[in-house]
Formats: structure tokens, C-alpha cells, sequence
């Protein structure tokens, strides 16, 4: 029986690792949170303590000091994010005893890092046209759909997470004004929650 119980087990580990990318961290989560909101504060500072908007620093492709700062701490925080999840993500699969490149973790990546890459040069575009209002939502609508593709070979949590920022982002697309509060809900608050959630249930 015991033998018959552990024959169980021992496959429906190789079918879950073949299907669920498991060793996602929920650590990373939280560090990104953390990053986003450390991000959104400097990116507060650089737009209200600027002597113009930020459609005044970038009008017809000029890209002032501001907006390149602004460039520069949203590019630090995706960066710090990205090395941290893969950091922490090979370190958990190394722990489980599992092989991070598994075929349901290159689905995973696949599935977020079409719509993801899709996203950033559609930003691109608008701000060669000169649309910074509508970078806030964009970001958080197509990082919304990256995440929601990416949940369906992953934990289920992920997929509400991608949900809530799609949300996030067409209600940012209502109010362009306040797209950095928008901003910091869905990459600072959200991820610390959905970090949270997943350490406690799948990694404590």
C-alpha cells in the first residue's frame, strides 16, 4: 500500500512539472512590489517637483532630462524584477529537486514574453508619437494580459492577478491624469499581495 501511495505521488510530481511551471517564487513577488513602489517614488518626486508636466518635458520627440529619468527608474525596476524572479525561481526549483527549464516553464515564459515584448513596442510607439498618457495604461493592460497567458501553466492565483491589472489598466485608460497611482496599485500593492499569497500557501 505504502509503495502503491509513493508510485502516486512520484507521478503526479512528473505530470505537475510537466504541465504547471511550479517553481515560480513567491518571494519574487513581494521583492518586485517592493521594487515598483520604490520606483513609483522616485517617479513621483521627478514629476512633481519638475518645474513642467511630463507632457510638457516630452512634446514632439523631445526627450527632456525628465522623461529620461522617468525611463531610466521604470527600465531599473523591470530589470531588478526580472533577475530577481529568475534568481529566486531557479533557487526554489533547485530545492524541489526539479529542472527550472521544464517544458511548462518554457510555456510559461513564452505565453508572458509574446504579449509583454508586443506591449513595449507599442509603448515605444507612443512615446515616438508624443501619447505619454496613454503609457500607464498600455503597460498595465499588456503586462495584465502577459501575466493572465503566462497563468495557465502556472498557479491559478496568477491568472487573477493578470485579471486585476487589465482592470487596473482600463481604468487608467479613464483617467490618464493619475496613471502613476494606477501605476504603483498594480506593480508596487498587487504584487506584494500576490507574493504574499503564494509564499504562504505554496512555499512557507
Amino acid at each position: 500500500m505504502t509503495n502503491y501511495v509513493e508510485d502516486l505521488a512520484t507521478i503526479r510530481g512528473i505530470m505537475e512539472e510537466r504541465t504547471k511551471f511550479i517553481s515560480l517564487s513567491g518571494l519574487s513577488g513581494i521583492l518586485a512590489g517592493v521594487y515598483a513602489l520604490i520606483g513609483a517614488y522616485f517617479a513621483h518626486r521627478t514629476i512633481y517637483y519638475s518645474n513642467k508636466t511630463v507632457y510638457e518635458a516630452y512634446r514632439n520627440g523631445e526627450w527632456s532630462p525628465e522623461i529620461i529619468q522617468l525611463l531610466v527608474i521604470g527600465f531599473s525596476v523591470l530589470i531588478l524584477a526580472t533577475l530577481t524572479g529568475l534568481f529566486l525561481s531557479i533557487k526554489k526549483a533547485k530545492k524541489l529537486g526539479q529542472n527550472f527549464w521544464n517544458p511548462a516553464a518554457v510555456r510559461a515564459i513564452n505565453s508572458f514574453a509574446i504579449p509583454l515584448l508586443a506591449g513595449g513596442l507599442f509603448v515605444m510607439i507612443l512615446l515616438w508619437r508624443g501619447q505619454v498618457a496613454w503609457v500607464a495604461p498600455s503597460l498595465l493592460l499588456f503586462y495584465g494580459i502577459a501575466v493572465y497567458s503566462a497563468g495557465n501553466f502556472t498557479f491559478s492565483v496568477v491568472k487573477t492577478l493578470g485579471i486585476l491589472q487589465i482592470i487596473l489598466g482600463l481604468l487608467a485608460a479613464l483617467y490618464p491624469g493619475k496613471g502613476l497611482i494606477f501605476w504603483t496599485i498594480g506593480f508596487g500593492v498587487l504584487h506584494i499581495l500576490y507574493g504574499g499569497i503564494m509564499y504562504l500557501k505554496y512555499e512557507r
